[in-house]
């Protein structure tokens, strides 16, 4: 197996690995999904980009097709890191009975990211007003 060039590697500090942060991520009931995939988003802590997390449940079958579902997700963010909103904190969660392939991955991805970072932006300006009413 070849492994990427330098500039197409997947750095460690844009994954998730943290107990804490996954839970910061779903406490924030920001989520969008399609046939494929389910996202929860929050606004992150990293100012460098974009961060996710996987979480693939024991529902999708045995050890080796959850790790390919997870090898497919890492490998569509890794592709898709460069188009997704910067700023924002992601849990990839891919459903069941859904297209498991990498092309429908990266479009689920893209499209979802691009859905949720509106809605945080809307979500940010009205803590902002609501702090300044204060």
């Amino acid at each position: 197996m070849t492994s990427p060039a330098n500039g197409s590697r997947l750095p460690s500090w844009r994954r998730l690995r943290h107990q804490r942060d996954f839970d910061r991520v779903y406490a924030a009931r920001c989520r969008a999904g399609d046939q494929s995939l389910l996202v929860f988003a929050d606004v992150g802590g990293e100012s460098r980009g974009t961060r996710f997390g996987l979480s693939v449940s024991k529902k999708h079958g045995n050890a080796v097709r959850r790790g390919r579902l997870k090898r497919l997700l890492r490998e569509a963010f890794r592709l898709q890191q460069d188009e997704l909103p910067a700023g924002i904190d992601l849990v990839l969660i891919p459903r069941q009975g859904g297209d498991a392939t990498l092309e429908a991955f990266q479009v689920s991805l893209r499209n979802l990211a691009n859905k949720l970072a509106g809605k945080l932006a809307g979500k940010l300006v009205d803590e902002v007003v609501q702090e300044v009413s204060r």
